[in-house]
C-alpha cells in the first residue's frame, strides 16, 4: 500500500474539543460517519484530536469559523470537492518503493516466470495495485516485471494502479520522485528505467516510457463500485484493510476473489489476514501471500 488511514483503535472518550475552532461531539460523529460511509474507515472517538488537527488546516484555508460550518459545507451539494479534500486530509499516505520486499521477490520468483512465457506467446497479464498511493507500489511491481521481462512494455502486460485520493493519482501519474525516495530502488534499475534530473530541490527521478506504458493510474474507492471486467493474475492490497471494521474487511476479501484468475495471488499487509467466507477460497503461500485455490477454476 499504501494508503494508510490515520486511525487505529483508540480509547472511547469525549470527542468535543474547544481550541481555535469548536468541534463538538456531534461534529465529530458527523465527520466520522461521513468517512465511514465514503471510505469504510472507522474513526474511534479517541482520535478526535487527530481529526481536529488535520481538518483545522482546511477550516483556516476556507475561512470558516467552526466545525459546524465545515460539516454544513461538506454535506452540501456545493461541497463535494471539499468532501474529497476532507477524506485526503484524514488519511496518511505511507509508502515507499519495494515496501515489504518479500512480496516482490515472491512475484519475481514464483508468479512472473509462467506469466512471462504466456506473454511472449501473446497472452494477457494483468496486476492490480489497489490503494496505490503516490505510485511507489505499482512502479515497484513494474520494475519487478521488467527485471524478468525487459520488453514487457511491448507486450500485453498492464498494471492497474488505483487510489481513492485524486492527489495521489496525480502524483503517481507524474511519476517524479526525490533521490531519497528512490534509494530502495537498485542502482541498475534506476539508471535503466528512470531519468535523473537536478533542480532547485535537488536530484529527482522521472519514470521512463516503459514504466509509464505498463502502469495506468485511476481513481477508485475500494468500498464503492469496481468497473473492471477482466481478471487479474495478482492483486496487491496492503496495509489498508486493517483499518476497516471486521465485516468490511470480510466483504472486501470476498470481492477480491472473483477478480483473480484461478491460482492468482493476493498480497496483503503485514498486520492483515484474509477473513470471512474468502478464507475458504484462498490458501497461504508465504508471508501475507495468498493463492486463489485451483478448485475454484471457472468461477
Amino acid at each position: 500500500m499504501t494508503r494508510t488511514p490515520a486511525f487505529a483503535a483508540g480509547k472511547s472518550q469525549s470527542a468535543a474539543i474547544t481550541a481555535e475552532f469548536v468541534m463538538t461531539d456531534a461534529d465529530f460523529r458527523q465527520i466520522a460517519d461521513m468517512l465511514h460511509a465514503d471510505a469504510g474507515i472507522h474513526v474511534p472517538p479517541g482520535k478526535a484530536a487527530l481529526v481536529y488537527s488535520r481538518l483545522a488546516k482546511r477550516l483556516r484555508a476556507l475561512g470558516l469559523e467552526s466545525f459546524r460550518d465545515y460539516c454544513h459545507l461538506v454535506t452540501s451539494q456545493s461541497g463535494a470537492s471539499e468532501r474529497q479534500q476532507m477524506l485526503a486530509a484524514l488519511t496518511t499516505n505511507v509508502t515507499r518503493f519495494f515496501r515489504e520486499p518479500h512480496h516482490f521477490e515472491h512475484l519475481r520468483r514464483h508468479v512472473l516466470p509462467p506469466l512471462a512465457e504466456s506473454a511472449r506467446r501473446g497472452g494477457r497479464v494483468r496486476v492490480w495495485s489497489a490503494a496505490c498511493s503516490n505510485g511507489a507500489e505499482p512502479y515497484s511491481i513494474a520494475l519487478t516485471i521488467l527485471s524478468v521481462l525487459p520488453d514487457a512494455a511491448s507486450l500485453d502486460i498492464k498494471i492497474l494502479a488505483t487510489d481513492i485520493d485524486p492527489n495521489m493519482i496525480a502524483e503517481g501519474d507524474a511519476g517524479i520522485y526525490s533521490d531519497a525516495a528512490m534509494q530502495p530502488v537498485a542502482a541498475d534499475l534506476r539508471l535503466r528505467w528512470f531519468t535523473a534530473s537536478r533542480g532547485a530541490e535537488g536530484k529527482s527521478w522521472a519514470a521512463g516510457d516503459a514504466l509509464r506504458t505498463l502502469v495506468a493510474f485511476r481513481e477508485l474507492n475500494l468500498v464503492g463500485q469496481w468497473p473492471m471486467r477482466g481478471k487479474f493474475d495478482a492483486i496487491f492490497c496492503r496495509n489498508v484493510v486493517i483499518y476497516f471494521e471486521d465485516d468490511t474487511q470480510a466483504r472486501l476479501w470476498s470481492r477480491f476473489a472473483p477478480q483473480l484468475q484461478p491460482g492468482g495471488r493476493l498480497y496483503i499487509g503485514h498486520s492483515e489476514r484474509v477473513s470471512g467466507p474468502a478464507a475458504a477460497v484462498f490458501e497461504t503461500e508465504g508471508i501475507t501471500t495468498y493463492r486463489l485455490k485451483q478448485k475454484d477454476r471457472g468461477k
